[in-house]
């Protein structure tokens, strides 16, 4: 039995402390301590890094504070076209969709294609009308939209008139959320979920759907889940770097999340961040913004939740 160990962010895109009151702030640290109690449940009584994952971002899917699932960015067309990603380090089976509007919780579907077989990516409303099919819970498009999304699109098309979209925050451009996990058994896995970046092109297709870029695990290296401008990712292979960097240079979980979040990135001035966790437990969590809601449990079983600078303790009986 090997140490158990689980880590999630939530966006490395999260607002200026100004701009949410203190009671807005605490709820989505209330929200990324429920996603961690739901994913160490799983872990703590024996259960897989895959289930683990897929419960972190379902909770997080379900929060109106994080851009995945309900509270999702909009389009260009002020639509939803949400993506979401799994995978099983153990056999390197992985399941995507992309460009879906009415799945409720997108990385259920993802877990859904990887167990089905025939596909690692499924997209638009062949993956929609599949979801279906398999019984998971579908929502008319309107269920994802909060207010917070309207203006935020609102805000980048001002942005986009302007010639100013390059000043935009992170908060008004990206987020996603995702969960890496390693299990008694020693198995990894990571999830990712994401509505991309508000007024985005219709059709854009982020890092988050694509294995190796936004996605990676792989047992005896490493799990990843990304968040940022999702085209560089793809262009690095972000998740399958770090793994390789561990692999073949013999670099620590940190040392290669580091190299390639604060060096690699670095000349393309974009809001990049990750959660990263290896085989043997150790946990990295780089970012290049202002902040990311992020969260970890260490092997000892201890909660630490962080949104801007500060990473704090948490008693997980503090959240229902």
């Amino acid at each position: 039995m090997t140490k158990t160990a689980l880590a999630i962010h939530g966006g490395c895109g999260v607002m200026a402390k100004l701009d949410l009151s203190e009671a807005e702030w605490a709820a989505a640290r209330v929200d990324l301590l429920r996603a961690l109690k739901a994913g160490w449940a799983i872990l703590s009584n024996g259960g897989s890094a895959l289930d683990a994952v897929q419960a972190c971002v379902v909770v997080m899917e379900d929060s109106p504070h994080f851009n995945a699932g309900y509270g999702a960015a909009l389009n260009a067309n002020g639509e939803h076209e949400l993506d979401a990603s799994i995978m099983d380090g153990a056999t390197l089976e992985a399941g995507a969709v992309t460009l879906v509007r009415r799945i409720r919780n997108p990385v259920k579907a993802a877990r859904r294609v990887m167990e089905k077989g025939d596909a690692v990516l499924m997209g638009g409303t062949s993956a929609d009308d599949f979801a279906k099919a398999e019984g998971l819970d579908v929502v008319e498009p309107e269920y994802f939209t909060t207010e917070r999304r309207v203006k935020a699109l609102a805000s980048m098309k001002a942005h986009a008139a302007a010639g100013t979209a390059a000043k935009a925050s992170e908060s008004e451009k990206h987020g996603t959320v995702g969960a890496v996990a390693l299990d008694a058994a020693g198995h990894l896995a990571a999830a990712t979920s994401t509505g991309g970046y508000n007024n985005k092109p219709a059709g854009r297709i982020g890092d988050t759907p694509i294995v190796g870029a936004g996605t990676y695990a792989r047992d005896g290296l490493c799990a990843v889940s990304g968040t940022g401008k999702g085209e560089f990712f793809i262009r690095y292979a972000v998740g399958h770097e770090i793994a390789s960097r561990i692999g073949y240079l013999g670099e620590s979980v940190q040392q290669a999340a580091d190299k390639v979040i604060m060096e690699d990135l670095k000349p393309h001035a974009i809001g990049a961040g990750l959660v990263a966790v290896g085989a043997d437990g150790s946990i990295a969590a780089p970012y290049n913004t202002d902040g990311m809601f992020r969260g970890w449990v260490t092997p000892e079983g201890e909660f630490f939740v962080g949104t801007h600078g500060d990473v704090h303790a948490c008693d997980p009986s503090s959240a229902p």
